[in-house]
């Protein structure tokens, strides 16, 4: 037993004595420790020259091997966890990499919180509020005001409103953007709505397949928004019959109906804002795609600058590192995503059941003629007359009986 005991005692020397006796030059001790901790609770900042002053070894040798003045394996601060990290997440550490490309160095990004944040709070707060709101909207507007009828008689003649070509580009923009609508609501609103509900396990298959389809279906709209704006831009420049329109709002003051060429002042109001608000989607989308090779905020800041105008706002970031712009570009994206799906709420709600027989306008491409009279009245005037014109029907053509889109 005596021997045993001896033996243990002999074994925990040279541990013992290396606890007390070793401790490498420049290394950080546990009273180094607490000593900064005191420092800095002091409000001394100046821990690293007192160190200095007792002649214990802070750099790193010149050579870059990380050993400290006195060729010693030290902790100087400039190599602490702290320290590399600090230099980690400010982007200002000299680093290194196998992997060739933009950022690929940059392993925090501070404001990559600050944008989790945005999107995680008001963007999803907001943009689901104006969606709801929305449609509450247009419920009550429903209740009170009803269905828009056609007041007078039917008279069976129809006249052509669309062409297959412009219904094919309508029904392309408009199944596009409702599946790139569908895919991103739930891919913002996927963790608070879905996986509460359903768990993680059907989430992350829904998660995949609406990123997919998102990125590939936006091509599609981005091919009908070129095809709209090419088949309607001239019908929908502004002009004086608008303002009348606009002032009687559309016949909801003053009764009766408001005449109106091919595309009334709301209808020009709702191309414009697809053409415009869809194109600044497509933008921002295509940058989110393509993050290094479309860098928008950053030049755009730096033109905003030169102007002027970014002095309103204490001067924008122009230096933006690649994270930044897409963190950015997704913030822009949903939040004009959201106000055009707004808008295109009210562009259903009227193609529909707001209004009779509007459906048919792009449904089946033709409209009955007292609709046409009462809703586009300068237009059916002009179409009516292509229609009947004797010269038309003499020629024997197949089209004597429909009047074509203007």
């Amino acid at each position: 037993m005596i021997r045993a005991l001896l033996l243990l005692f002999a074994l925990a020397l040279p541990a013992a004595a290396q606890e007390a006796d070793f401790v490498p030059s420049g290394s950080q001790t546990v009273e180094d420790i607490m000593a900064r901790q005191r420092a800095l609770a002091d409000g001394d900042g100046s821990v690293r020259a007192a160190r200095d002053r007792e002649g214990i070894p802070n750099e790193t040798a010149e050579d870059g091997t990380g050993l400290a003045a006195d060729g010693t394996m030290g902790r100087p601060a400039d190599w602490s966890d702290p320290g590399i990290w600090r230099g980690v997440r400010y982007d200002d550490l000299d680093m290194r990499s196998q992997i060739r490309g933009p950022a690929a160095t940059t392993l925090i990004q501070t404001g990559g919180m600050e944008w989790l944040e945005r999107r995680a709070g008001p963007l999803r707060f907001w943009g689901g509020a104006l969606l709801l709101l929305t449609l509450g909207a247009l419920g009550i507007f429903f209740l009170l005001r009803g269905r828009i009828r056609i007041d007078g008689p039917r008279t069976g003649r129809t006249l052509v409103r669309f062409r297959v070509y412009e219904r094919f580009a309508h029904w392309l923009l408009a199944g596009s953007f409702i599946a790139l609508a569908i895919t991103g609501l739930l891919v913002l609103f996927g963790r608070v709505a879905i996986i509460p509900l359903f768990g993680h396990e059907v989430w992350a298959p829904v998660a995949i397949v609406s990123k997919w389809v998102h990125n590939n279906i936006s091509w599609a709209f981005m091919l009908a928004l070129v095809m709209v704006f090419v088949l309607w831009v001239l019908q929908n420049i502004p002009d004086r019959t608008d303002w009348q329109w606009l002032k009687r709002g559309g016949g909801i003051f003053g009764g009766g109906h408001v005449p109106a060429k091919k595309f009334n002042a709301g209808q020009k109001a709702i191309f414009w804002s697809v053409i415009i608000l869809g194109g600044s989607i497509s933008v921002s989308g295509l940058s989110l795609l393509f993050p290094f090779e479309m860098p928008l905020f950053g030049t755009t800041f730096a033109h905003l600058n030169d102007w002027g105008v970014g002095g309103l706002f204490g001067g924008l970031p122009a230096d933006l590192a690649p994270q930044e712009e897409m963190q950015l570009s997704q913030l822009w994206h949903g939040i004009v995503a959201f106000v055009l799906t707004a808008i295109i709420f009210a562009h259903i709600y009227l193609g529909s059941i707001g209004m009779e027989g509007a459906y048919d306008a792009m449904g089946k491409g033709r409209v009955e003629e007292q609709w046409a009279r009462e809703h586009h009245s300068i237009w059916a005037e002009k179409a009516l007359a292509e229609r009947d014109d004797p010269r038309r029907k003499q020629t024997g053509s197949p089209n004597a009986n429909a009047t074509p889109a203007e």
